[in-house]
């Protein structure tokens, strides 16, 4: 049939019909066998329409190892600041959290103010993890005495810094960094001989010294959870699994295991290059003080705007912010580089929805108040040249009467002495009995007091998140718990500061823990909220290991019955004990599982401490004129 024909008989209409099924023939995918195989290398699927522009690049640094680096930002954004993160916890994770083609639902929910006003977020896997190439070491030590390496996380920091100001054609020149818990630790730790571009940086809750309070020991004993990170992190690249013990009662997984070398090699551990590192260092000596980022900071100027950033109920990282603050504050003259907050918050708190830690309900959302209210302000200044927020020196948030408190300085209270007493009292009367008073319990290694409720599940994130805060009424009545408590206040007693104990107290064994807990008892009866009447509200709890009572590089046996004085910090708070409440103080000598157990029988490691070296010990706090135990609060004025 001739051409023009077939036109006349089909229409302009079919032949384009026609045309289209001749392309979507082209296009449709040839067959696909039964037996093909199903897996796919990934999806990460972006539709036009997306409100972003995501970019993976491979960075380099120095020693030709390359990063592996994700760039996100909202379409149209130049002259941008970039917010940096540097982590172990997965950076291609971290933004992709959705299918979504939204750029506030792939990132996490405390990016969300920064990418709507313009930021350009970049998270980027630290060596050895994730998608990044090189060696992963555990906090990584700075070049130095334990680091002979020509790299650590200041300059893979200083080379990453260098690349993106360099490369990403949408950024303003300035760029901050920030992040909580290790990755805290590298936003600290970039700061130290810092790149030019580096204008501010914001660590939350970073790792800072993992012997003395952080991470891995509180004052010398050591935190069985541990295992579990470690597992999780040093397994391979990506994120590992928990310490295949099973999902019962932790409380009994620990102490059927043994000591912590027990439970190691009973669980396939025992080989963990970081596990021997604990093992062979159990005291302070200069594998872990030479590790301490606060000493690492110590000698050099403070030259990057740093807000440090800490929950006042943090169950990890309690200790490094403050540490870090004390240390640099000295070269902060004119109030003006060096930041301190200090919020309502749990680990890490700071980053999510916070209106609620445990027992204590606030009136907002205070990790959304702080971010809006304090961190972006303090940014947008160094990284956008927006107008000088004010940024007080010292933030804390005051529970109690719930509300953020500015101030000049930290601490911010006098120190005041509340003694225990006679008959479980406690008051700020010094003791004036010549006599030994003092008051006994024993401690039973084969019955140690849980720090939670039993069943213990430590990885319940309901169970691990709140326990410093929650109420401690679960310990009330056991004998091998003392308390100490107030009469009914009858002002406002607020402290802002860190509660310090001085303690006197002597043991039959030869060596000794000692568990402190200040903790706000509220009334026993409350019309509008009856949810917290006698609620036992933990405000600070920390934990000390006698055999350090002279010196945490030298530990020594206890001598039987002879009185020792332990001083030793609690956390820092900003907190008021309203009025009609009461002060209350617990003492005990075991906080498990979360603490490995001391056998009270002086071994030169507890780590490797055998069955026969537990054994029950009589535990004497004093109370006397001569051995006045207190827990000394530091009272605003």
């Amino acid at each position: 049939m001739a051409k023009s024909m077939i036109h006349k008989l089909m229409g302009t209409a079919g032949i384009a019909a026609l045309a289209l099924s001749a392309i979507a023939l082209a296009q449709t995918p040839p067959p696909v066998a039964p037996m093909t195989p199903e897996m796919n290398a990934a999806y990460n699927f972006t539709r036009p329409e997306a409100d972003f522009v995501r970019k993976e690049v491979m960075i380099p640094m120095r020693d030709g190892s390359k990063l592996f680096t994700v760039i996100a930002m909202h379409k149209g954004v130049s002259n941008a600041p970039i917010l940096l993160t540097r982590t172990p916890y997965n950076a291609d994770g971290a933004t992709s959290r959705t299918g979504s083609q939204r750029l506030v639902d792939i990132l996490p929910v405390m990016d969300a103010e920064f990418v709507n006003d313009g930021y350009i977020r970049v998270y980027q896997d630290i060596r050895g993890r994730g998608k990044s190439e090189g060696d992963f070491v555990m906090n990584r030590p700075i070049i130095g005495a334990l680091n002979k390496t020509t790299v650590d996380e200041s300059t893979d920091a200083y080379d990453t810094i260098d690349w993106l100001v360099k490369n990403v054609p949408e950024a303003n020149g300035n760029v901050g960094i920030t992040g909580s818990s290790y990755v805290g630790f590298t936003a600290l730790v970039a700061t130290i001989n810092p790149h030019p571009a580096l204008k501010a940086s914001v660590p939350q809750s970073p790792m800072v010294d993992g012997w003395m309070g952080d991470d891995w020991f509180h004052n010398g004993a050591f935190r069985l959870l541990n295992f579990d990170f470690v597992t999780n992190l040093t397994i391979n690249a990506g994120d590992g699994d928990d310490v295949a013990s099973g999902a019962g009662d932790d409380y009994l997984t620990f102490l059927k295991a043994g000591s912590a070398s027990d439970y190691a090699k009973k669980y396939g551990l025992e080989a963990f290059p970081f596990v021997q590192k604990w093992f062979q260092n159990p005291a302070y000596t200069s594998f872990w003080s030479e590790q301490a980022v606060d000493r690492w900071m110590k000698d050099k100027p403070l030259t990057v705007p740093t807000m440090l950033v800490v929950g006042q109920w943090d169950q990890e990282d309690s200790y490094g912010a403050p540490k870090v603050y004390e240390t640099l504050e000295p070269k902060d003259t004119n109030n003006d580089k060096l930041f301190l907050v200090i919020g309502p918050w749990r680990h890490s708190g700071v980053n999510y929805e916070a209106s609620q830690l445990g027992p204590l309900k606030l009136p907002g959302d205070t990790g959304l108040e702080y971010r809006t209210r304090y961190m972006k302000p303090f940014l947008d200044h160094y990284l956008k040249g927006a107008p000088d927020p004010k940024t007080p020196p010292v933030l804390t948030y005051t529970t109690g009467p719930n509300k953020w408190n500015e101030s000049k300085s930290w601490p911010g209270g006098k120190a005041k002495p509340l003694y225990l007493q006679a008959n479980g009292a406690l008051s700020f009367t010094r003791p004036t009995s010549t006599k030994d008073d003092r008051d006994d319990y024993i401690s039973d290694p084969a019955k140690p007091v849980p720090f939670v409720p039993r069943p213990v599940h430590m990885r319940d994130a309901n169970v691990w998140r709140p326990w410093l805060i929650n109420d401690q009424r679960f310990v009330s009545g056991r004998t091998d718990v003392l308390e100490y408590e107030t009469a009914p206040l009858d002002k406002d007693v607020h402290i802002i500061g860190a509660p310090m104990v001085d303690l006197f107290a002597a043991t039959s064994g030869t060596d000794s823990d000692f568990v402190i807990k200040l903790i706000d008892v509220y009334p026993d009866a409350d019309t509008y909220h009856p949810e917290t009447a006698g609620l036992q509200m933990g405000i600070g709890t920390e934990i000390f290991r006698g055999r350090y009572v002279d010196d945490f590089a030298k530990p020594r046996a206890l001598k039987p019955g002879k009185v020792e004085n332990y001083k030793f910090g609690l956390p820092n708070v900003d907190h008021v004990f309203l009025r009609g409440h009461r002060i209350m103080v617990q003492v005990q000598s075991t906080l498990f599982p979360l603490y490995d157990r001391n056998p009270q029988t002086f071994v030169p490691n507890i780590f490797f401490a055998k069955p026969t070296d537990y054994k029950k010990a009589t535990q004497s706090i004093y109370r006397s004129a001569k051995s006045p135990s207190s827990v000394i609060l530091p009272i605003a004025e």
